[in-house]
């Protein structure tokens, strides 16, 4: 049993059990929504949700769904610098994995995945990438909000609420090397496909 990459073929309700979460990193804020399943979301702090998970990855319940709304796949140019991913620019905005809240949140599912990769004896973790950044202007946004949407997203497919971007789609030049972010961290789970939000 280990943690790897999922297939865009698994991304499916009846694949396994899911678990959708909008990551976050905060100190004391419910920084993180989480949805299992069918349920409801909710949203909680950073270590609640560390123990949820690991909770869930203990259970010998077959294979398990787990997509992150966090770069889990960096890129670099062919001199060695980072590089933004495919799905990391729509027209002239960002939200490339090397800046801002995409190292915030990196940090925080390398913390995430090392503490599950350490439980991960009894059942299959299947990540999936979830991209939920680029809402339009003066769209309310909330972690339960992005985790709903994201579930819609990928157990239904709706051309005009998401798509489903395989590894081989993430680069923008063949020359781009492609790799785990977790990679650096002794932890190379795979390229995982993203679910990404607006098409």
């Amino acid at each position: 049993m280990a943690i790897q990459a999922a297939t865009p073929l698994q991304i499916t309700k009846s694949s396994g059990d899911w678990i959708f979460v909008d990551l976050g990193f905060a100190a004391k804020k419910r920084s993180c929504g989480v949805l299992l399943g069918s349920g409801d979301p909710e949203e909680v702090r950073f270590s609640d949700l560390c123990q949820l998970l690991i909770s869930e990855v203990k259970r010998n319940d077959g294979p398990l769904n787990l997509l992150l709304e966090t770069p889990l796949s960096v890129a670099f140019d062919q001199e060695g610098n980072p590089t933004g991913r495919s799905i990391e620019k729509r027209g002239s905005v960002t939200r490339y994995w090397y800046v801002g809240l995409g190292c915030s949140v990196l940090t925080a599912a390398t913390y995430l995945l090392r503490s599950l990769n350490t439980v991960a004896q009894r059942r299959d973790v299947r990540l999936i990438e979830g991209l939920a950044s680029f809402k339009p202007q003066g769209t309310v946004s909330s972690h339960k909000s992005d985790v709903l949407n994201l579930r819609e997203a990928a157990w239904s497919r709706t051309p005009n609420l998401g798509r489903i971007v395989p590894a081989s789609e993430l680069t923008t030049d063949k020359s781009h090397k492609l790799e785990s972010a977790f990679a650096v961290a002794g932890m190379d789970f795979g390229i995982p496909p993203v679910v990404a939000l607006g098409g």
